[in-house]
């Protein structure tokens, strides 16, 4: 195997003109699932994020490792908010190429804003601007209907000389780690010419929501970032860049980089070990099989700002032709589609779960426990706050309770999901599946692992009864984390089918709030009502683990990147 994968590698990498004469300005990256579009405005998971951070620049970058301190990078300084509390000016600098030789200027900026907010894709990341910057979560209503207008997007982002000034619809706590990390700046005459919005204010809608395969971006790219795209493989999951010889901080010293997707974990080990990948997230379970070795070198225990795995319940389950609802009845051979609604039911679960092993043995202690979405290091965490333990009294007492005793009495069969190469969701959902079974022999739960791209669509679906998925911060603050899982605008939520005006309310008053003291009690009343409402179970906050080869100097873990920036890498 580790000859076919490196004749495999050469060829691909021959055929993108990479000269091998130059085995050192080469570095191959293997990763975990795929990447679903190169389009900024369209990819929302963590594998496709750690490819663009490296191929478009943000108008402020995060300062080496730190989640909280900032540097200028297309803006020429971080911008302090005005007066007002609401309005940030960013001073473009000048003389910055694109990968197809063009030079930006503030307009780019101001379309790759608006593009970014106004595209809108359903699950996608542009709620991520249009919260603090319009003051919505999407730019439609529930049925469909627009409900910003050009008059808003003008008095939200505009040019000013050199400049580009926002101005937010309130104060907004996180609006600078945001733009660390999604000021992504796209050419707009470069996507124009290929069928992209234009810019007018008379025709964004028509771009809004689309299919991400009716993007040019989908797989072109053409940033200004010290990488450019040079061949996108889908079907064989691999991805090569180029350096970006005229990037304007210098040429990175790595020439190429080659992504691929490795998802199962022992291959990734063999492949690290035998020389045939240069960098790698590895499973801790590996770590202590590269001590003494003094080829590769080990980063763990590194911070992360991530809650994973998490088991969700989806209170309206698409049952057409779906296998996974069984008889789509409450009679022992399926499940019906709102039969997650019942908040007993959800506590059961809930109960059910071995928090404590999963802890200590799965995860080696390599890990905090979660007792809520937010993670230690960020405001809002609390180790105290009440949460769920294995206990099968309770989950029994809940489960003859759920439905008017029915659960009890008639069963249940329904297909549990988790993505493959997700092991650690994988054992997740094998101890939640066991517990559960063994209180009621009528109790039947499968597993399955999907492909990535499969799982993503069914989550969007509602297909899926019971899922494994987590979090990684799109941004260093709690609200990253509450409004996704809890907020019904919010990614999980939405795919789960969660709704509770109280807890919308409470997230809605703690992202504007400015004193920390009432912010972080906000907080806490989130996380108490989530317990209650029990609609995912929570396990642990993991640290990160990479392993690399020893020739590649200049690496560091930033844990908002969700990859690799490769810039600072060479051999």
């Amino acid at each position: 195997m580790k000859n076919i994968s490196k004749l495999l590698i050469l060829l691909l990498l021959f055929s993108c003109g990479v000269d091998f004469k130059e085995k050192k300005e080469t570095l191959i990256f293997a990763h975990k699932g795929e990447m679903q579009s190169l389009d900024p405005v369209y990819s929302y998971d963590g594998v496709t994020q750690g490819l663009i951070l490296n191929v478009y620049d943000t108008l402020i970058k995060f300062k080496g490792s730190s989640a909280a301190e900032f540097e200028p990078l297309l803006s020429t300084e971080v911008p302090t908010v005005q007066p007002d509390g609401v309005t940030y000016i960013f001073p473009i600098r000048k003389n910055v190429k694109f990968h197809n030789g063009e030079i930006l200027t503030p307009e780019d900026v101001k379309y790759s804003i608006l593009r970014f907010m106004l595209s809108d894709r359903a699950g996608g990341p542009s709620n991520l601007l249009l919260e603090p910057i319009l003051g919505v979560s999407s730019t439609r209503a529930s049925g469909g209907k627009f409900i910003i207008t050009n008059k808003e997007i003008e008095d939200a982002v505009r040019v000013d000389g050199g400049n580009v000034i926002i101005k937010l619809k309130r104060p907004f706590a996180p609006f600078l780690s945001i733009m660390a990390r999604w000021s992504y700046v796209v050419n707009k005459d470069w996507c124009a010419k290929h069928g992209e919005w234009d810019g007018s204010l008379d025709t964004w809608q028509k771009f809004n929501d689309r299919d991400r395969n009716a993007s040019y971006l989908f797989d072109h790219m053409n940033g200004t970032g010290p990488f450019k795209l040079a061949r996108w493989d889908i079907s064989a999951k691999r991805l090569i860049l180029n350096a970006n010889e005229n990037y304007f901080l210098g040429a990175p010293r790595v020439k190429n980089i080659l992504l691929m997707t490795v998802d199962e974990p022992s291959t990734l080990r063999i492949m690290l070990e035998s020389g045939d990948i240069d960098l790698a997230e590895i499973s801790q379970r590996f770590e202590n099989q590269f001590e003494g070795r003094k080829d590769i070198v080990v980063a763990s225990n590194l911070p992360r700002l991530k809650t994973d795995p998490v088991i969700f319940f989806t209170l309206d389950i698409n049952t057409k032709g779906n296998p996974d609802t069984g008889s789509g009845k409450l009679d022992g051979d399926g499940i019906p589609p709102d039969f997650f609604t019942d908040r007993d039911l959800r506590k059961a679960f809930s109960y059910s779960f071995d928090y404590d092993a999963f802890l200590t043995q799965t995860m080696e202690n390599k890990a905090a426990p979660a007792n809520g979405p937010v993670p230690p290091g960020i405001l809002g965490y609390d180790k105290n706050a009440p949460h769920y333990t294995l206990d099968l009294n309770k989950a029994r007492e809940y489960f003859k309770k759920a439905w008017g005793g029915k659960v009890w009495d008639k069963g249940f069969k329904f297909t549990m999901t988790y993505n493959t190469g997700g092991e650690m969701r994988q054992t997740a959902c094998e101890i939640l599946k066991k517990n559960v079974e063994s209180l009621n022999p009528k109790f039947r739960i499968e597993l399955r692992g999907v492909p990535w791209a499969a799982f993503l669509e069914k989550t969007d679906g509602r297909q899926m009864p019971v899922w494994a998925r987590g979090w990684i911060a799109d941004y260093a603050d709690p609200h990253n984390f509450v409004f996704p899982f809890l907020h019904s605008q919010g990614r999980y939520a939405l795919s789960q089918g969660y709704k509770n005006k109280d807890m919308d309310a409470l997230i809605e008053a703690a992202v504007v709030e400015s004193n920390t003291v009432k912010r972080a009690d906000l907080y806490k009343k989130i996380q108490r009502l989530a317990y209650e409402d029990a609609v995912q179970i929570y396990t642990v906050h993991p640290t990160g683990l990479w392993a690399y080869n020893s020739k590649v100097k200049g690496f560091y873990d930033n844990p908002v990147f969700m990859g690799i920036y490769f810039y600072p890498l060479y051999k």
